[in-house]
């Protein structure tokens, strides 16, 4: 879908940019100079709106749906959609989350005074997780259900004190709620003003 609206708002008028258009073809009231500047006027238009709303959507995080699959095979399940900002790759969130092998929990934060920081991007978390924080707004609540290439991969996790181990390539269920963005937080922003 993503590849059909690019394709609507770039290619297909950039496309008309090179292409003579059949209006410059033929003949009519206007001199061939005037009938050309229209043409490339328009052309030049249709370039920027497309680019425009082109580079919107690629910018702009992509909403998940419920049961999707990405092409790394982490599973997503919405619980609750968030209306906040979403976090770039490198800024700090706060987040609050449950993670489980099978029936065995590995940690659960939802509890706690305090959310688990993270800077997003910066492999902290598992790989699953650290792919789909930058698609969340602030608000959201997903379960997604990671693969164990994009978990502990081929060596697992040892065992710690207070930690069992879990086995190579071990599926692992990650509830993660966005609770917070510092810097991006509109209460704190109207409260002391944007730096």
């Amino acid at each position: 879908m993503r590849s059909i609206t690019f394709f609507a708002l770039v290619v297909a008028p950039v496309a008309a940019f090179v292409a003579p258009s059949q209006t410059t073809l033929r003949s009519t009231s206007l001199s061939a100079t005037q009938q050309s500047r229209s043409d490339f006027l328009g052309s030049v238009a249709s370039l920027v709106v497309g680019t425009s709303a082109a580079s919107f959507l690629v910018a702009a995080p992509q909403a998940a749906f419920a049961d999707q699959i990405l092409p790394s095979g982490v599973s997503i399940k919405v619980v609750k959609s968030g209306t906040g900002p979403s976090p770039d790759k490198g800024e700090l969130a706060a987040i609050r989350f449950a993670s489980n092998f099978g029936e065995q929990k590995i940690d659960n934060i939802f509890d706690t005074p305090e959310p688990y920081y993270t800077r997003v991007g910066s492999g902290g978390l598992i790989r699953g997780v650290e792919e789909v924080l930058p698609m969340m707004v602030m608000g959201d609540r997903w379960i997604l259900t990671v693969p164990g290439n994009m978990a502990f991969g081929p060596k697992g996790r040892p065992a710690s004190a207070g930690k069992q181990r879990i086995p190579a390539n071990a599926e692992i269920t990650f509830e993660v709620e966005i609770v917070g963005i510092p810097g991006k937080e509109q209460e704190l922003i109207e409260l002391i003003g944007d730096v």
